[in-house]
């Protein structure tokens, strides 16, 4: 609300490149996605402004849905992603609960709470896919270590529809991975696959193909934007830029990250450190593809809550100043910077 509740939540999803700009022409839902990709480039006719292009249609048809069921407009729309990407603290908790202990959790969850990518959980929809994404992998690692068939099916279900959610964010394979390899078994993947293959064959069926929108897109990437953003500056840049989403106290966690791994058998929060080096490997990897030049503070929050998770490996005597300036980051953050997007 630092911006005022029209320009800080109501207004944000209603600009000229958010997803409400199009809830009415999917009127017909299955007409739309058929035609879906037709709209993608930026010469193409009544293109799809960036957001909606940039992103697998499932973003889109969250908005629609909302809309269908009386909670149009932009205000129910930010509330929406505030609420549910909020969550994304608690699937990490849970998450790390389950592969290591309840303490280790409760050592990470006020950096979680004060984590300075909350700043941007209210400004797009990048939250609510991060939320969608971490309870993706809470839902697998409470199946790798309660033998839970239902949550290894949900687990499948939303990893399916996070990658209908972002592109991009079929690298949380990575993090999927290192949730398997933590718990030290493959049993719960055949229902996560299952799972998983719910809503790409549901969006196939109707006609909408994932591979050519994302070569679309890729080629429209190129066409505005990315074509002109130096990759040599912003490989860099946007991992600088990662430390304003994790704060400084993750920066600090995440040095402990390598020598736990190394131990992962011995110690229990080895376990945490493959997870979160996991998360580690996938921001690279987006970081790497050239895809991600700039606005990675908020493109980057599915990744980035997983990196804060690395403070529970801070030693105990320096929490309370690292969460102090977990705190003050965020608020400085949050009070100098305009936070678009």
């Amino acid at each position: 609300l630092v911006d005022g509740w029209q320009r800080g939540i109501a207004g944000r999803l209603t600009t000229s490149y958010e997803y409400l700009r199009v809830i009415d022409r999917f009127d017909d839902v299955g007409a739309t996605l058929r035609d879906f990709t037709r709209h993608i480039l930026l010469n193409s006719p009544a293109h799809w402004p960036p957001h909606v292009a940039g992103h697998p249609p499932a973003a889109t048809l969250t908005f629609v849905g909302l809309d269908r069921i009386g909670l149009g407009g932009g205000a129910w729309a930010g509330v929406w992603c505030i609420t549910v990407g909020c969550t994304a603290a608690v699937a990490v908790l849970v998450t790390v609960r389950a592969l290591v202990d309840e303490r280790t959790a409760r050592r990470a969850a006020p950096f979680l709470a004060l984590a300075p990518a909350a700043v941007w959980v209210g400004t797009s929809a990048d939250g609510y896919f991060a939320a969608v994404a971490a309870w993706s992998v809470a839902l697998l690692a409470v199946a790798a270590t309660r033998g839970s068939r239902w949550a290894a099916l949900g687990g499948g279900l939303l990893f399916g529809l996070t990658c209908y959610l972002s592109y991009g964010l079929t690298l949380m394979v990575l993090v999927a991975a290192a949730v398997l390899l933590a718990a030290r078994t493959p049993r719960p993947l055949p229902l996560f696959v299952v799972g998983a293959a719910v809503v790409p064959v549901a969006f196939t069926l109707v006609g909408f193909n994932w591979w050519e929108a994302y070569h679309l897109l890729t080629e429209r990437y190129y066409q505005g934007a990315g074509g002109i953003r130096p990759y040599g500056y912003w490989v860099w840049a946007n991992l600088a830029c990662t430390v304003l989403i994790v704060g400084l106290a993750t920066a600090a966690g995440l040095r402990r990250v390598p020598g736990r791994v190394l131990h992962a058998r011995a110690e229990p929060e080895g376990r945490l450190a493959l997870v979160v080096l996991g998360a580690a490997l996938a921001l690279l990897a987006a970081d790497l593809s050239g895809m991600s030049k700039a606005e990675t503070e908020r493109i980057w929050l599915p990744f980035g809550v997983w990196l804060v998770a690395a403070t529970a490996l801070l030693p105990a005597r320096w929490r309370r100043g690292w969460l102090t300036a977990q705190a003050v980051l965020a608020l400085l953050v949050n009070h100098l910077l305009v936070t678009g997007w």
